[in-house]
Order: C-alpha cells, then sequence, then structure tokens
C-alpha cells in the first residue's frame, strides 16, 4: 500500500516493506555511523542495484580479466586431467 503525505512533493511517496530484525538492525547501525536516514540508505542500496542491473554485466563479463591470469600456458589442462592424474599416482606409487 502506497500512501501520499499532503506535505511532500508530489515525487515522493511512502513505501513500506517488511525487513528481518536482524536486517533492520543491521540498516540502523549503518544509519547512525554514516550519519544518514535509514531511508537514505535504503534509496541509495535500490540506485546501485537498479544501476548494477541495467549495466547487464554478468559474472562471466566480470571474470574476464581474471581468467588464464594465472595460466600454466598449457592449454589442454581441461581435457587431459584424467590422463595427468594416473601419470602422477604411478610416479608416487614407483617412487616407494
Amino acid at each position: 500500500m502506497t500512501l501520499l503525505r499532503a506535505n511532500q512533493s508530489k515525487n515522493e511517496v511512502i513505501t513500506t516493506a517488511r525487513l528481518p530484525l536482524e536486517t533492520r538492525n543491521k540498516l540502523i547501525i549503518l544509519s547512525k555511523a554514516k550519519n544518514k536516514t535509514m531511508s537514505e540508505i535504503i534509496i541509495d542500496s535500490l540506485e546501485m542495484y537498479y544501476n548494477q542491473e541495467e549495466s547487464g554485466i554478468d559474472s562471466y563479463t566480470l571474470g574476464l580479466p581474471y581468467f588464464g591470469k594465472y595460466g600454466s600456458g598449457e592449454g589442454d589442462l581441461s581435457t587431459t586431467y584424467k590422463q595427468r592424474i594416473k601419470e602422477k599416482l604411478r610416479a608416487r606409487q614407483n617412487s616407494y
């Protein structure tokens, strides 16, 4: 349910949301630490969420700069892993 107060501008409305007690307590602590109202923190959080959603960046795109950063230089590791494990086990058994 949305309520409109007479002293508010027409751009602002009051919206009620149910929060878990722990979330509400964190919100209170954060509002005191940042010296902002709870409404300001919620509005800022929603704006960040909207911006993230609008950018449409998926997890793959976010990870691209890190993929292969610490690579071995061998391009077949995902296809020959079973063979490599067998070789390592054989080498280990033969060392005793």
